[in-house]
């Protein structure tokens, strides 16, 4: 499996305004890709984002970064978003709890309560 770790910084508007949009356009259509296993965005503070998006094979991974760039200035311009950074590589060691499926969605759900998505 290989991983693509992009790094953003925001200019302007909400990061909850930004999430919303990414959870409810950007995560769906990244999930149809071939080889998806999962994507994650984190916020890490002082306005900046890290995402991370995993597919079982190194060119679907790549591919991600392609699509996020575009996604990015096609829906995302009123952000102003700047990607500071882009990783990939390998995975070469993971662990995965059990049930992590089913914890996810229960923890995704009441997060999306909480904040009014």
């Amino acid at each position: 499996m290989y991983a693509s770790l992009r790094h953003y910084k925001m200019g302007a508007g909400s990061i909850d305004s930004m999430m919303h949009q990414v959870e409810e356009e950007f995560a769906p259509a990244l999930a149809q890709e071939p080889g998806f296993v999962f994507y994650f965005a984190l916020h890490t503070g002082n306005h900046t984002v890290q995402t991370i998006s995993t597919f079982q094979d190194k060119n679907s991974a790549f591919r991600s970064n392609e699509l996020s760039a575009k996604y990015v200035h096609e829906n995302l311009a009123e952000f102003e978003l700047t990607r500071t950074d882009v990783v990939a590589g390998e995975i070469l060691v993971g662990r995965l709890a059990p049930r992590l499926g089913e914890k996810m969605q229960r923890w995704h759900t009441e997060r999306a309560r909480q904040r009014g998505w």
